[in-house]
């Protein structure tokens, strides 16, 4: 077990403050920091702080497949870790994105090897040949868009903008009120030509505007999304398609699980992202970076999802909080040591045999496994190899561990 120094990224959308500030380093920053990766992907791998100095968690892994990730992670998922677990810091609004299935990723992978795209190349979408399910929980408050609004909500909302432009769109959708008719709308919108755009995005922007200054509340954060997302993306046909999304606001602890062709943006704010070992990401709007309608198109799902807030449940032992989701790769939780809890060795759930990824969020504690101990404090992380587990806690104060394991 080893304490594990994550690696900074540095995007024009992150925070000069917030990821210094959770690992306690000086603020503001010189560029911007948007993730903070703890894992083993290739791009970007996490150190392993050893006595003998600092070694990637990639090599690591390579050195010792099994004994790092134990004989049944590496049956399942080959000799890689199948998660990464960052902390993502959002200034600004990130692209409107999804994510393929494995069977996408597999075939859109295979197909741009085919043609030659080397994998580095900005128009490359398909980075590698797997899917890219992720839970993101809240660490402060967070704003995104995610999902597919149901259609009897979405035509109030555009109804409630007053905006004469929307109002074929507004019956598009009421005669094919499901998911076929909103892949029609946004298609539409997503492939209409900037002459048009440069007409509507203005429209519901002024919409926005008129509806915001009206002093009503119900679609208030809808419609202060299209503003601040037109201000930053005048004419974006993204501007138009956060009107068909869930916009969400997550309290500290709260959670989003996006499976594959899942529609959506960060907003802003700080969280907690695990997701699939994958860097395939295809955009749609709200960004400089490469934008590929047609395969966007072609992985979104366009089904309707209403509660899409992940809220953590409490396992038998009353100090593991876990994030249930269908996904394989990872699973997400947190280790809470309360009050009553200091100044006690707790023994924490034996969860499986596999590696454990631990970041404590608040708080300190000494965590004791087989090769040793190491002491978190916020902001800082612990690899705890499956050869090593399991592990018992003991806290100073009241602490706050997310704890990454393989899915079970």
């Amino acid at each position: 077990m080893h304490l594990l120094r994550g690696a900074v990224r540095t995007y024009a959308w992150g925070s000069r403050t917030d990821i210094a500030e959770f690992t306690g380093k000086p603020s503001p920053t010189a560029h911007p920091e948007a993730e903070l990766w703890f894992g083993a992907h290739p791009g970007d791998p996490a150190m392993l702080e050893t006595e003998a100095g600092e070694l990637s968690l990639l090599d690591a892994l390579r050195d010792d497949p099994e004994g790092q990730l134990g004989a049944a992670v590496c049956a399942r998922f080959g000799e890689a870790l199948p998660f990464l677990v960052k902390v993502l810091a959002a200034d600004e609004p990130l692209s409107l994105q999804a994510h393929p299935s494995a069977e996408q990723a597999v075939e859109g992978y295979e197909r741009e090897n085919r043609l030659g795209i080397p994998v580095s190349a900005p128009n490359r979408n398909y980075r590698d040949p797997s899917h890219k399910p992720e839970l993101i929980v809240a660490v402060r408050p967070f704003e995104a868009l995610a999902g597919f609004r149901p259609v009897p909500r979405t035509i109030e909302l555009m109804r409630a903008l007053e905006v004469s432009d929307l109002d074929p769109f507004v019956n598009l959708l009421s005669g094919q009120p499901d998911g076929d008719g909103l892949r029609a709308l946004f298609t539409t919108w997503i492939t209409a030509p900037q002459p048009d755009l440069d007409v509507l995005v203005p429209a519901v922007i002024d919409g926005a505007i008129h509806y915001v200054c009206s002093g009503r509340d119900e679609f208030a954060a809808e419609a202060k999304t299209v503003l601040e997302l037109g201000e930053r993306y005048p004419g974006d046909a993204g501007v138009l398609a956060s009107l068909l999304l869930n916009r969400i606001t997550l309290s500290p602890g709260e959670g989003i699980y996006l499976p594959a062709g899942n529609l959506h943006t960060y907003l802003s704010g700080v969280g907690v992202e695990v997701m699939a070992n994958s860097d395939n990401v295809l955009r749609g709007g709200l960004t400089p970076k490469h934008v590929d309608v047609p395969e966007l198109l072609r992985v979104l799902d366009f089904t309707p999802a209403e509660d899409v807030v992940v809220r953590p449940e409490n396992v038998e032992d009353g100090i593991e909080w876990v994030y249930r989701t269908p996904a394989q790769e990872f699973s997400l939780s947190v280790l809470d040591i309360d009050a009553e809890r200091l100044g006690y060795e707790i023994d924490a759930p034996t969860r499986h045999d596999g590696p454990q990824l631990l970041l404590c969020a608040e708080g300190s504690t000494v965590v004791h496994a087989k090769g040793g101990t190491v002491t978190l404090t916020r902001g800082s992380a612990a690899w705890v190899p499956a050869d090593e587990g399991p592990i018992r806690l003991a806290a100073t104060e009241p602490t706050k561990l997310f704890r990454a394991t393989v899915g079970i």
